[in-house]
């Protein structure tokens, strides 16, 4: 693990909002919050997976508001990198790949867009969280318990997410990263990713997702919601700012530019609009 010393939040009742990736989206952060005040969530039951800083046009205010919100967050490999002062992201893409190629516009954009303040704030978020909840012990990883960067999905093989369950000791483990919402859940163990905020799903559509769990008479539930919010202004953000074209318009199309990442079983779901409880 990248920090054997996760920072233990204790036992958590009420409903708890999870989600991912902001990816530097101000404009899916706003509605976010508004979706949990409707909710009455208060911002400690409330946690953010990691890569607040991302891909779209306002990093240090994303920062500021995640911050000001008071959230429990995780660093990701975006935040990891740009704390140690690396030159990428850290997702390991494959050197001269179109993600590498386009990493490359949009990371230096978010370092220089980032008050020195910002980064230290971020170098004080812990790596991994545990609480206990409704019975259940969960840890709360960006990318896998093997390491921040490594991309977990539905169709990776359950003994590659089992490693996470013994490394961590947790019977639920909230990930981030991959940039899809699923579920695995296999002999009483749950693998749940809430999505990201800042990035539509690959699935065809704007929308974007995060993640209820729910203690209701002391049983573990959860469920998926997705919601839109100004994509429009998201977009022509990017497009100003001189950001890739192409991540932009990913705002509004909801299909992303590449499939490097993706598993064969995942680059085949591409454009169907995606269905989670």
């Amino acid at each position: 693990m990248d920090n054997p010393m996760p920072t233990d939040l204790g036992p958590r009742n009420g409903r708890l909002l999870v989600f991912g990736g902001p990816y530097s989206n101000l404009q899916a952060l706003e509605t976010l919050r508004d979706i949990a005040d409707q909710l009455q969530i208060p911002a400690g039951n409330i946690i953010c997976t990691g890569d607040i800083v991302g891909y779209c046009a306002q990093p240090e205010a994303a920062v500021q508001f995640v911050k000001a919100w008071g959230v429990h967050a995780i660093q990701g490999n975006v935040e990891q990198n740009i704390i140690r002062g690396e030159d990428d992201c850290g997702c390991n893409f494959a050197e001269g790949s179109r993600c590498d190629v386009l990493s490359r516009a949009w990371f230096p954009y978010a370092v220089r867009s980032l008050a020195a303040s910002s980064v230290a704030w971020l170098g004080t978020l812990p790596l991994h969280l545990t609480f206990r909840y409704a019975g259940q012990t969960v840890a709360v990883l960006h990318g896998a318990a093997t390491g921040i960067a490594d991309f977990v999905f539905t169709s990776t093989p359950w003994p590659v997410k089992e490693a996470s369950f013994a490394a961590t000791g947790a019977t639920v483990i909230l990930a981030g990263h991959a940039g899809l919402p699923f579920v695995d859940e296999r002999a009483g163990d749950y693998w749940l990713n809430a999505g990201v905020i800042g990035m539509p799903a690959n699935d065809g559509t704007p929308r974007v997702w995060y993640l209820l769990l729910d203690d209701t008479d002391g049983l573990f539930s959860y469920s998926f919601h997705a919601f839109t919010y100004d994509n429009g202004k998201a977009h022509q953000l990017m497009r100003a700012n001189g950001l890739p074209d192409s991540y932009a318009q990913t705002l509004l199309t909801g299909i992303w530019d590449n499939c490097e990442i993706l598993p064969e079983a995942e680059k085949a779901l591409q454009g169907r609009a995606i269905t989670l409880h």
